[in-house]
């Protein structure tokens, strides 16, 4: 991804060019040496690139150091040129709707285009798919005590960088806080990607009927809930979801679907929700969070015999960084909800991928009215 080339990417052939920006977030990179010499971290050798902050801080000098957003207003939080890379993004937030999650908007564009190549509610972006804060840590992601929201995707970019974010909500947010950390750089590798995020939601899905007795089978997974469908080329990084139980019984026997370059039938069969997640047997061993998987909020209605019972809440994470799913032409995201998509839960979700196209069009983002997540069965 140089400045002049924007062919041919691809994120992971170019992590050194990128001044060691975190894709996997634990890995130890060391530098090649010669036969005899030392092998240093890279962290240890001379780099090249310069190392930048752009902030909410009080431009007078003061400690008013965030920002108010109106009720239907737009901040530019960032802008850059390039070519560059933003490493780490901080946000906290103070605001009196209990809802803001939701309705707060984060977009980020590339290269001066005019849409999107990330458009989701903030909370959901940072994997607090129902509109609560909860703490937790993963590679790419965490939400830190108490409301300090982090994210460590690499993202490049070859002639210009810019995020916003917007108050869909009818109350001021009162103050606005932020920290995005970027590196200048001489050139990107030419292999490098453009980094997505995407929100969906389903509220509730479509359970498909099914007559006493009959089978319940899903070979062409056209009613699935949809993570994300592309065309281009790029690799997924993983998804955040959040599930609101509508119904009694176990909410995770949905297996996962990956369309990759044939829109007819998936390449990738799973086993269940909770199996794709990297859990198992219905999280009954209540809420975990690990470096590339993890079910960090599991609240259940019934908590005294932990019974799935409507009115259960879950927020889940997966990421594959360990082996990231390629697609040449065309990549279809999807997971039933249900077995064979009987139930009809709420999803709310953010898919993650890198895609050589700096943006691509998102369907339109629900209203905000629709994003929100109702906190009593039945309310929704």
């Amino acid at each position: 991804m140089s400045s002049r080339n924007l062919s041919r990417r691809n994120l992971f052939g170019g992590l050194a060019a990128l001044g060691g920006a975190a894709v996997a977030a634990t890995a130890k990179t060391t530098a090649h040496a010669k036969p005899g010499e030392y092998h240093l971290p890279e962290y240890a050798l001379a780099q090249d690139y310069v190392s930048l902050k752009q902030s909410s801080y009080d431009r007078t000098g003061g400690n008013r150091d965030a920002w108010p957003i109106a009720p239907g207003e737009t901040k530019e939080v960032f802008s850059a040129s390039g070519p560059g890379v933003i490493t780490h993004i901080w946000f906290t937030i103070a605001a009196r709707s209990s809802a803001h999650l939701k309705e707060i908007v984060l977009r980020i564009y590339w290269d001066g285009r005019d849409k999107p190549s990330v458009e989701t509610p903030v909370g959901d972006f940072f994997g607090l798919n129902l509109g609560q804060y909860n703490l937790y840590q993963s590679a790419f992601l965490n939400c830190s005590s108490v409301q300090a929201l982090n994210c460590y995707f690499a993202m490049p970019f070859a002639r210009s960088a810019r995020i916003t974010v917007t108050n869909d909500g009818e109350q001021k947010v009162g103050a606005f806080y932020s920290n995005i950390d970027y590196q200048l750089v001489p050139s990107l590798p030419e292999r490098g990607l453009y980094f997505h995020a995407q929100y969906r939601q389903m509220t509730p899905n479509k359970a498909v009927k099914f007559a006493p007795g009959e089978k319940k089978l899903n070979l062409d997974g056209k009613n699935n809930y949809l993570f994300l469908e592309t065309h281009g080329q790029g690799h997924l990084m993983g998804v955040t979801l959040g599930v609101l139980q509508n119904h009694d019984g176990w909410m995770g026997e949905g297996d996962d679907m990956i369309f990759v370059d044939d829109e007819t039938k998936p390449v990738i069969n799973g086993t269940g929700l909770e199996d794709y997640f990297n859990g198992a047997w219905g999280f009954v061993g209540g809420p975990f969070a690990y470096l590339y998987n993890g079910a960090h909020l599991i609240n259940l209605k019934d908590v005294e015999n932990t019974d799935f019972v409507a009115g259960g809440r879950y927020c889940l994470y997966r990421w594959h960084a360990d082996n990231p799913v390629t697609f040449r032409k065309y990549l279809k995201y999807t997971i039933e909800h249900g077995h064979a998509d009987d139930r009809a839960d709420n999803f709310y979700s953010v898919a993650y991928w890198y895609q050589t196209e700096p943006n691509i069009d998102f369907p339109a983002l629900p209203p905000v009215e629709d994003r929100r997540v109702m906190l009593k069965l039945g309310e929704k």
